[in-house]
């Protein structure tokens, strides 16, 4: 069977997340990880599992082709001698969607973009003896290119998302501002959880996190519920993607005990918390029964008057986990409320004593209003916003 070479795209900072679930999934040769990529081989199989099980990746893509380009010229024969017609059937449009340009004499990204897309669809209508490629126009699908040159070598990645991997189809809606659901189980993993512990999320609001948790608790696959792009390529295996599907499935253990809690001062926002939990589960069908004991609650409480549910059963010397995702304060006004929260945070080291904390937040300076020095702090940076990572070993 054929290998490919796939690139998992991820918030700057996860990347070790990304290399530790493709070495758990097995059948995977990781081939080099920075800057919020994780570059692979693997066969057909390994991408579908890949896009059903990664929980950190945001986007997973296959690199079509991978060759130097000091200028347009050797951008554009390189790239029409990729063998589109492999990955794209007829019928299909093309568009080039993100290009990125680094350290390269190519720096002019609509150019780059024009080139990339003239030279596949050359390549594509000449295959398919046609004169152009239908476009958005025709109403059909459109394969997406992604082109990003580092160091005058230019790489041209196909979707096989689609959509991105952190729309897993349980939160049609979020809060305020809702953390993406890939960044949330990168600082889940990253932090260490594991189901055996008692978890907590004082700010839970629209519920990603404590969602994210029970879905790695449950060994319930993020991907289960969706559709990939993958799916309308000339490499698609109907019988392979509904196989993976199956036994990914199978896996789900709804009734493996676990103590998941999350808490907010907004009703509002936790009637949402409560829908996408419910819809989270359904995605699965309903392949076991809930435990009669609630093994995730949810309940409406300030972050002051928060503390661990009784008889936690703690596994060994730590108690639990508190991960969370406080409201950052991004206009003038709200960033004196948040300063003044993260103050008050301090009160969850007597409430839960002994309790390892985890959260991320947008402020440089979290350490000075918390009145401690966190044992690790690395950045996470997924989208716009700059975001860090503050763990806490033992409050």
């Amino acid at each position: 069977m054929e290998e490919y070479t796939a690139v998992a795209f991820c918030a700057i900072g996860a990347e070790k997340v990304i290399s530790n679930e493709l070495k758990k999934l097995s059948a995977y040769t990781i081939l080099e990880s920075s800057f919020g990529r994780v570059r692979f081989k693997t066969k057909l199989d390994g991408l579908y599992r890949a896009l059903f099980s990664l929980r950190a990746a945001d986007r997973l893509l296959l690199e079509a082709g991978n060759f130097p380009a000091n200028d347009f010229d050797s951008l554009f024969n390189a790239t029409n001698q990729i063998p589109f017609e492999d990955l794209i059937p007829r019928g299909m449009g093309l568009k080039v969607g993100k290009v990125r340009s680094s350290a390269s004499r190519l720096k002019a990204e609509t150019s780059i973009q024009a080139i990339v897309h003239k030279a596949a669809a050359q390549r594509l209508c000449n295959h398919y003896g046609i004169r152009r490629l239908p476009d958005v126009q025709d109403n059909v699908k459109q394969a997406e290119l992604r082109v990003f040159m580092e160091k005058d070598k230019a790489s041209v990645l196909l979707d096989l998302s689609g959509e991105p991997l952190f729309k897993r189809g349980y939160r049609p809606a979020g809060g305020t501002a809702p953390l993406r659901e890939t960044t949330a189980a990168a600082i889940i993993l990253l932090s260490g959880w594991r189901r055996k512990f008692p978890f907590y999320d004082p700010f839970c609001g629209s519920g990603t996190i404590i969602i994210e948790a029970a879905l790695y608790a449950w060994d319930q696959a993020p991907g289960l519920g969706r559709s990939f792009a993958i799916s309308d390529l000339a490499i698609a295996d109907k019988t392979a993607e509904e196989t993976i599907h199956k036994e990914l499935t199978e896996k789900i253990d709804y009734s493996r005990p676990i103590n998941i809690m999350g808490s907010d001062a907004d009703e509002k926002v936790l009637s949402l918390a409560r829908a996408n939990l419910k819809r989270a589960r359904a995605i699965a069908g309903n392949k076991a029964k809930i435990p009669a004991e609630p093994c995730v609650e949810i309940k409406c409480l300030p972050m002051k008057a928060s503390g661990p549910r009784a008889n936690t059963n703690a596994v060994s010397s730590i108690p639990g986990f508190i991960i969370t995702n406080p409201p950052y304060g991004i206009r003038i006004g709200e960033i004196e409320e948040a300063q003044t929260r993260y103050a008050e945070m301090a009160e969850l080291c007597k409430t839960f004593p002994g309790w390892k904390l985890a959260l991320i937040c947008n402020h440089k300076g979290f350490e000075s209003y918390f009145g401690r020095k966190a044992d690790n702090c690395r950045e996470i940076k997924s989208g716009a916003i700059d975001t860090w990572l503050y763990q806490y070993d033992k409050l």
